[in-house]
């Protein structure tokens, strides 16, 4: 049988076509996050489902969905504490670690004593957002703090100032928003409270090197949410953190 005969200009097109496809990128990631040197806004939320004077906080935080500083230098998160939970309704969102989250806060000196609803900002105790105060400006230089998220594989570096050691601990919280929960008993008995950027899932790793690699929960986007990320780092002998970021996740 003869060899077959190919036209130049076909082989010329199949060799480009080869080409194109040895020399093209990898998939990008999901989701990719970076801080810039600035330092970005970390609002931490102590809450409860069983409190009743924690609504109007929780508002207060949910209206960061449509503050165009969200994501950008804003990173809010909620943890739910369990220590209300005896009064009659327990916090399906609750988490003990978060309770003592926000006690070694206390024992660290950054706030005053451990309540609902508490903010941290920024490592330190924030009591002004009831009276609609802004929020404190960013603390100026930080690290440059990058994540890169593709499919459950998250990769974090933290580049620190030249005058900042280490070593360093890494805080992941995957987030909900735009929940619901109808309360049935206890202080805030037959209202349906809204949850923003409450912490669905919490990981924290100290490697030797400010690099972290890790696989990330499985979570399916809630009915009618949203979920999003929330990554800060701190040294390890302190809660108050260095820098963050944070971003929508995609819907799988």
């Amino acid at each position: 049988m003869p060899t077959p005969r190919f036209p130049s200009t076909f082989l010329i097109l199949l060799l480009s076509g080869i080409l194109c496809l040895l020399s093209a990128p990898a998939r990008s990631a999901d989701l990719q996050l970076s801080s810039g040197s600035r330092q970005n806004i970390l609002i931490e939320l102590y809450t409860s489902q069983g409190c009743s004077s924690c609504p109007p906080a929780e508002r207060w935080l949910g209206a960061l969905q449509d503050d165009p500083r969200l994501w950008k230098s804003i990173i809010p998160v909620a943890f739910h504490v369990d220590y209300w939970d005896y009064i009659g309704w327990k916090d399906h969102l609750a988490d003990p670690a978060y309770s003592a989250r926000q006690r070694r806060y206390h024992r660290e000196q950054a706030i005053s004593t451990v309540y609902t609803p508490g903010f941290v900002v920024n490592g330190k105790e924030w009591r002004r957002w009831f009276g609609l105060h802004s929020l404190p400006e960013e603390s100026g230089r930080g690290g440059i703090l990058s994540a890169n998220i593709h499919g459950q594989q998250l990769r974090v570096t933290y580049l620190p100032p030249k005058d900042e050691q280490g070593p360093f601990a890494l805080n992941i919280a995957l987030l909900g928003v735009g929940l619901t929960a109808e309360v049935t008993r206890g202080e805030n008995a037959g209202r349906k409270l809204p949850q923003d950027f409450v912490v669905l899932q919490y990981l924290t790793l100290s490697p030797e090197e400010a690099r972290w690699h890790t696989a990330l929960p499985a979570l399916k986007k809630p009915q009618g949410g949203r979920l999003a990320i929330a990554i800060w780092v701190q040294r390890r002998d302190s809660l108050t953190p260095l820098q963050a970021v944070g971003g929508w996740l995609r819907e799988k």
